[in-house]
């Protein structure tokens, strides 16, 4: 283990120079009980799963998601509280929700005519969502009006192991920590070779948030800068970040904290 932290600190340091610090300003502390802590949307609510059902909880309501038949939840997108997407990659089925996680949409890949195999879904704008298949290592964009997949012709390289998008961006980390951006029209960007991480969120096309060892760092890349963010936590399990509040996820409670990313 210190090993690794003086390995993660001389990489920093080699990378971008010594870190700054960043200050957050406490807004809120709750206790809850849950497996993993998805995140929180532009109202405030929080996600959650726990035994595998979707949650979502507001100040007076909670609401819930199951599906016993699809197995394991692989991934949950809540960039659109009105349209929620939940991958079960073990099944090649995403689910589509409203905000009070009634089931809108189901799409089984498999069952297209031109059978995807997919490892990654995440929303997009305009009734898409952004689909890699990995039968040709295809990134493209999928239509849930008309059930048709548009892929883009170039294969990923590599291996992906962690993903993210916004409306009009799907963002990828390969196995050899390089990090890209792939537009709605299929332009392909190397935005940099990012640092050893625990755990990561891809704020835009400049920055960068991420765990080492409990600490944790914001990374602009544009300016070859980074911010070590101040904290009390000694150790966390999940950080996520929206508009200017970052969300801290301990095994008993979840701190929100005001912040301002440079």
């Amino acid at each position: 283990m210190i090993r690794k932290v003086y390995t993660i600190v001389f990489l920093l340091v080699c990378f971008i120079g010594e870190s700054q610090k960043l200050s957050s300003t406490l807004l809120s502390a709750n206790s809850v009980l849950c497996e993993t802590y998805v995140g929180f949307d532009t109202l405030g609510d929080n996600y959650f799963i726990t035994d595998n059902v979707f949650i979502k909880k507001s100040s007076s309501q909670t609401w819930n998601y199951k599906n016993v038949v699809l197995g394991k939840i692989t991934s949950v997108d809540i960039i659109n509280p009105l349209q929620i997407v939940l991958f079960y990659e073990d099944f090649n089925t995403a689910i589509l929700l409203d905000n009070q996680l009634n089931e809108v949409q189901k799409i089984n890949f498999s069952s297209l005519e031109i059978p995807i195999i997919a490892s990654n879904v995440k929303l997009s704008g305009r009734n898409k969502l952004w689909v890699f298949n990995t039968i040709n290592q295809k990134l493209g964009l999928f239509d849930t009006t008309k059930n048709t997949n548009s892929e883009f012709p170039i294969p990923v390289q590599g291996t992906i192991v962690q993903t993210q998008s916004d409306f009009n961006t799907f963002y990828w980390i390969d196995d050899l920590n390089n990090c890209y951006s792939c537009s709605i029209f299929g332009t392909v960007t190397l935005l940099c070779n990012v640092p050893a991480f625990d755990t990561i969120q891809i704020i835009d096309k400049e920055r960068i948030l991420f765990s080492v060892t409990n600490k944790l760092y914001l990374l602009n890349y544009a300016k070859k800068s980074i911010f070590e963010i101040e904290i009390v936590e000694n150790s966390f399990k999940k950080f996520y970040y929206k508009d200017q509040i970052l969300a801290i996820f301990t095994d008993q409670e979840i701190k929100k904290f005001k912040i301002n990313l440079p």
